[in-house]
């Protein structure tokens, strides 16, 4: 069975994309999932995404890690189906897709994707850092110097930790210099560090907000990949009004052989 393939990436997270329309991928084979994501024996990336048909919305978007497994929602590859949605025609400038977690309105503007994320009800406090969820639940540590940690050795004492071992999280470390602010992320499902990570530049940008006190504004963050931007909005203790705005990049394309 042959598939054709979209790579796209969003500051360095990389997707292979797949017109799923038809309903022909073979979704329970998580080891082919797998296989397509592995950088040394298949096309290589992050992870996978199958646009699908929707009722009441213009597409639906379906994620899975780079282990093969469906996962929560990711923000990058949201940005990077809406672009790829819209090169194929079946959507305009702006509208709304379906996701794991619901509703996503976006707008493209400029070759730039604007991407509306799911309100965050609470930010909990832990020894400092913050954990909430974006769609995918994640931990943020406040470090100094965080080009020169041992990402891996830091992430896995939280990623494997009694706490969050069973069902994962995923892991960012900040640094901020007054209005600098540059982020590293470990994602679960990857299990290794990524060069962006949308929901979690999402997590990253409220966590300052929360730790600056700021209840508006569009945040913007360097992720090792490139840059990202946050809008928001704080009523209380609760966000809305969230947008994760940066570019989504089609790379290449081909077509490949389930055997």
């Amino acid at each position: 069975m042959q598939f054709d393939f979209y790579k796209y990436q969003g500051t360095g997270n990389d997707f292979v994309i797949i017109d799923n329309r038809t309903l022909r991928f073979p979704k329970e084979n998580t080891a082919f999932i797998n296989q397509l994501c592995d950088r040394k024996f298949g096309i290589g990336a992050d992870g996978l995404m199958l646009l699908e048909n929707a009722e009441n919305a213009d597409f639906k978007m379906v994620y899975y890690n780079a282990d093969g497994n469906e996962s929560t929602m990711c923000g990058n590859g949201g940005r990077c189906i809406t672009a790829f949605a819209h090169k194929l025609g079946i959507v305009k400038e702006q509208g709304i897709f379906i996701a794991i977690d619901g509703e996503h309105a976006y707008k493209i503007e400029d070759n730039i994707v604007h991407l509306k994320m799911i309100d965050v009800q609470e930010i909990t406090i832990e020894n400092s850092d913050c954990v909430l969820f974006t769609g995918s639940p994640h931990y943020v540590s406040f470090r100094t110097d965080i080009d020169n940690i041992n990402l891996l050795d830091e992430a896995h004492k939280i990623r494997y930790n009694t706490t969050y071992a069973a069902k994962g999280i995923n892991v960012n470390f900040v640094e901020q210099h007054n209005d600098t602010i540059k982020m590293r992320t470990y994602e679960r499902g990857v299990e290794d560090e990524t060069l962006s990570c949308g929901t979690g530049t999402v997590a990253v940008a409220l966590s300052v907000a929360q730790k600056n006190n700021l209840d508006s504004g569009k945040i913007d963050i360097q992720t090792p990949g490139g840059k990202l931007s946050v809008s928001f909005q704080k009523n209380l203790n609760s966000y809305s009004d969230i947008w994760l705005i940066g570019p989504a990049t089609f790379v290449f394309s081909g077509s490949i052989n389930l055997g």
